[in-house]
């Protein structure tokens, strides 16, 4: 029997995601209209609604969608916001994200996956997202941003994410060490002074490049 994607969708939000305190009417409303099965690998469509990172090429993964959730809603996005991800990955985040926005510029290393997501976030309808193929190490977005999601795991935080935001603005990161590590809420406040919130465990792939030098004992 085929699958049904709309009932899947359903139990999804409220079986999965809302008992894991996602509670925000637009993050759940958005999360039942953009079809993740239309940005999963084709090859694990039908696993598009389970509770399971996804894996991607290149050792990547798509993020279980109860941490999407609670990425989307951590965020407080606002119809207004201008938004940076950093790791496009397979754009569902991506696509979530502009249902929610005014303006989303996600980059991500590798080039693939721009080139995958560009079409699938047109076939939704989507035209309020720049994808740009960058390297975050080294990106300079020349621009400051209401919200930044960073969707890989860090060891520390580089500061040039933070100073990236709007006053008022925030950004979630996940940091530490697998298989314990922290989401964290960096907010700034109007004058530009930044405050964390330590928000649930949770454990995520590093982004490429920020994952913890190795310790080698003598």
């Amino acid at each position: 029997m085929p699958l049904d994607f709309e009932q899947a969708r359903y139990y999804l939000v409220e079986q999965q995601v809302r008992p894991w305190d996602v509670l925000d009417p637009r993050v759940l409303a958005t999360l039942l209209s953009v079809k993740r099965e239309d940005f999963v690998p084709p090859r694990h469509r039908k696993l598009a609604f389970a509770d399971i990172a996804l894996p991607l090429e290149h050792g990547e993964f798509m993020m279980k969608p109860v941490l999407e959730g609670r990425v989307l809603q951590s965020l407080e996005l606002q119809s207004t916001d201008e938004v940076l991800e950093i790791g496009t990955g397979s754009g569902f985040l991506t696509a979530c994200l502009a249902n929610l926005v005014r303006e989303v510029l996600s980059i991500d290393l590798h080039t693939d996956f721009i080139d995958r997501a560009r079409p699938r976030l047109a076939a939704a309808g989507f035209a309020n997202v720049k994808l740009q193929a960058a390297d975050a190490a080294n990106f300079v977005p020349g621009r400051k941003f209401d919200a930044i999601a960073v969707t890989g795991a860090v060891d520390e935080l580089p500061e040039s994410f933070a100073s990236w935001l709007k006053p008022n603005g925030r950004l979630f990161f996940v940091r530490g060490h697998s298989p314990r590590m922290e989401a964290v809420l960096l907010r700034s406040d109007a004058n530009g002074k930044l405050s964390e919130e330590s928000l649930f465990e949770t454990d995520l792939p590093y982004l490429h490049g920020f994952a913890p030098v190795p310790q080698f004992a003598l």
